[in-house]
């Protein structure tokens, strides 16, 4: 069983600075880890994934996430924030083992 916990339902930031969106998962096994966007009136987008390998994983609009094992995170940051950011920001959870459900949780990021 899997889980995703994103601490801040809600996340107000200003022009130019930096931006934390925290997720916390739970795994029973290797997990795979996804950040997805969405924006206002428009689907929704894979922002960032990791698998395995670098730990450290860019996506797309300067946004990056770090997959620490030892914290159980994968808090999703952006160096200067953009008022285009404004948008859901969705954290999701897959177990590599397959057949087994993955759980989809959210941000709300506001300027």
């Amino acid at each position: 069983a899997q889980s995703v916990t994103q601490l801040d339902s809600q996340v107000s930031v200003s022009e130019g600075v930096p931006v934390l969106l925290r997720c916390n998962y739970s795994s029973s096994f290797s997990p795979n880890l996804f950040w997805y966007v969405q924006y206002p009136n428009q689907g929704l987008q894979l922002l960032l994934k990791y698998i395995s390998g670098t730990t450290l994983v860019k996506g797309i609009n300067g946004f990056e996430a770090e997959f620490k094992k030892s914290e159980t995170s994968f808090h999703l940051t952006k160096a200067s924030a953009h008022v285009s950011d404004a948008a859901e920001y969705f954290c999701a959870v897959s177990d590599t083992v397959p057949e087994t459900a993955g759980q989809l949780n959210t941000n709300l990021l506001r300027y």
